[in-house]
């Protein structure tokens, strides 16, 4: 006899992160996880060494300073932020709070994998919607909706595609919507987007009792290692957030080094130019390649190959000159690499490689 698991985590195919090392390659440029460019501030670098001494030491289980300095920054009531390890366990509890066996999850069809991956350890099925463009399409969501969905999940900027709805098209899904089906709005990239015409969330959070917010410090802020997100939501969300979580679940250093980023002058003004600069000069490089590369809000571009097998030969070619980029066959999309906007010189180098490439 042999202990089973429910029948709906076999149907889990694990999420398999960028990859980091190339076998004979000194020196690796990792452009495969859509990490920051510049690594974390110095004040949270800081901010670590100085709570190592105390690591024997519990955090504190109500993150108070973290989310206060989170609540400051956006101008958010701390009392509705709840902090998690990465927004990844965030998007998690609030599967495993509001979905489970019987009930639905709707989501783009090329979306953030993390939605498809929870969602079938929860036991929810999984409604995977066909986008327009590479991008949401909202009436096929709202369509997609039935008796027993509960949750629906959108990454707006969308990971691995880049594009974005612009504010209206996401206070129209929200208004589709019955009140009994929690909208969840993965805003990981919001950072990032320079367009007038975007909000990353709190406005319908405001507006609505069933919309949720999530953020996280892995992305511009550069601390991926630390594992640390947050979320905004309506009272009675973070009432059932704080009952499901872990008691413990921030480890301090993460905490101090997300209330020292948050303090970092400027780091988010040159990290946005930065990025909007380079991700720019990457994508009319590649297109001049005859590479096309679909329209990015994030800190990455998705560049098409047309073909999977010339998209793999590409991947191919950039590992030989130490170069690691994001493969997307997992995503539905094998004709495709996504390319993290690295340093002037990582990008540099990625232009140089795939124009050669396309011109060998």
């Amino acid at each position: 006899m042999t202990v089973m698991p429910r029948p709906s985590i076999l149907s889990v195919e694990p999420y398999v992160g960028g990859e980091s090392k190339i076998p004979g390659v000194n020196r690796i440029i990792k452009l495969s996880s859509n990490e920051g460019a510049f690594g974390p501030p110095p004040g949270a670098v800081e901010a670590i060494r100085a709570t190592a001494a105390e690591a024997h030491r519990y955090p504190d289980g109500n993150a108070k300073a973290i989310r206060e300095a989170i609540g400051a920054r956006f101008g958010l009531d701390p009392a509705r932020i709840v902090v998690g390890n990465g927004s990844d366990e965030l998007l998690a509890l609030l599967i495993l709070a509001y979905g489970g066996e019987g009930t639905e999850l709707v989501m783009s069809a090329h979306g953030f994998m993390m939605y498809d991956i929870t969602g079938r350890w929860a036991g929810c099925r999984i409604i995977k919607v066909p986008e327009k463009n590479l991008t949401t399409d909202v009436d096929g969501m709202l369509a997609a909706v039935g008796p027993r969905t509960r949750l629906m999940f959108l990454a707006n900027p969308n990971n691995p595609t880049g594009s974005i709805l612009p504010q209206s098209e996401v206070e129209r899904l929200r208004a589709g919507l019955r009140d009994d089906v929690l909208l969840v709005l993965d805003s990981a990239y919001a950072e990032y987007v320079t367009r007038p015409d975007y909000d990353a969330g709190a406005k319908l959070v405001d507006a609505s009792g069933t919309t949720v917010m999530t953020r996280t410090f892995s992305k511009i802020f550069g601390m991926g290692g630390m594992r640390l997100g947050w979320a905004y939501a309506p009272a009675p969300i973070v009432d059932v957030l704080g009952r499901v979580r872990g008691p413990f679940n921030v480890n301090a250093s993460a905490m101090a080094a997300g209330v020292a980023a948050l303090a970092e002058k400027g780091w988010v003004e040159q990290s946005v130019a930065h990025n909007t600069e380079w991700r720019a000069k990457v994508a009319a490089a590649l297109t001049a390649a005859g590479i096309k590369v679909w329209p990015s809000e994030g800190n990455f571009v998705l560049a098409d190959f047309g073909t999977a097998a010339k998209a793999k030969a590409a991947d191919e070619a950039m590992k030989q000159r130490g170069l690691i980029v994001r493969a997307m066959g997992g995503y539905g999309l094998p004709q495709c690499l996504r390319i993290t906007i690295g340093t002037a010189e990582e990008c540099t180098m990625v232009i140089d490689a795939l124009t050669a490439f396309m011109h060998g």
